[in-house]
């Protein structure tokens, strides 16, 4: 059995870590044109109209792109607090569907929303279960939640799949590879690489809720390219960031359809 903590299980000065640094609240947004509760985005006309009016944001006219860009923005909201909450403080935040809303704020220009839970209670490991509870931990991020909204609009949108996929796993990456070491203790930091080397290579596709595992199929090797001067994953998708703005971008340093 996994043991559940108490209300107060979340000590306060992880929240602040977690509010600061990974976008979690407890308030609601007054700009209420942006905020939407997690599970709306399963419906194909509420998430449509929710994209129609983000697209100004984007300050673009390609829904797929609009699409995109969002995904990256949810992908964070759900992983990021929830993976540095795991490995970190060996917490599972109740990162279900049905458990939280998209909150929309700015920095300065750029819109950064915020996920709020309202059950913010934490879950930890029994003694000697982490393995299984890390599982469940997991699966209620990916499969219970991020699976189903790729799923839905997907089909809502007629995007893909892969793409929707790739622009989370990059988070993924990111957050191991450079973020979450940042003053991590020795203890932090061996439990977020054996979580990482779990997520890129062990983690079963079920906890995804897909037939593969989508950080491991994402994981291509790291090359040295002219843009830049460390290696690089080059992505198998294109995020169409470059459809974006009034003034047209050139492609992302790691696009597969930027010229080598």
């Amino acid at each position: 059995m996994m043991k559940k903590t108490t209300d107060n299980s979340l000590q306060p000065e992880e929240f602040e870590v977690l509010a600061a640094d990974y976008r979690l609240t407890r308030d609601s947004s007054p700009d209420r044109s942006f905020s939407i509760p997690f599970a709306d985005l399963l419906d194909p006309e509420k998430s449509l109209a929710y994209f129609r009016g983000v697209s100004g944001i984007f300050e673009t006219d390609s829904e797929l792109a609009t699409v995109s860009l969002f995904a990256k923005r949810y992908a964070f909201l759900v992983i990021a607090p929830g993976l540095y909450a795991m490995s970190a403080f060996n917490k599972g935040l109740n990162l279900a569907l049905e458990n939280g809303s998209i909150e929309s704020s700015y920095q300065g220009q750029a819109w950064l929303p915020k996920a709020r839970l309202l059950d913010l209670e934490a879950s930890e490991p029994g003694e000697g279960q982490r393995s299984e509870w890390r599982d469940r931990v997991i699966e209620t991020m990916f499969a219970g939640n991020l699976s189903r909204v790729w799923n839905a609009v997907s089909k809502a949108a007629g995007i893909s799949k892969a793409l929707l996929w790739e622009n989370t796993a990059i988070y993924v990456y990111w957050l191991y590879e450079k973020k979450f070491a940042e003053a991590a203790s020795p203890e932090q930091k061996q439990r977020m690489e054996e979580d990482y080397r779990y997520l890129l290579y062990d983690a079963p596709p079920r906890l995804f809720g897909e037939p593969r595992n989508p950080i491991k199929k994402f994981n291509s090797p790291k090359v040295f390219t002219a843009e830049s001067a460390n290696p690089i994953r080059v992505r198998k998708t294109c995020c169409l960031y470059y459809l974006t703005s009034d003034t047209p971008h050139d492609y992302c340093s790691t696009c597969p359809k930027r010229n080598r």
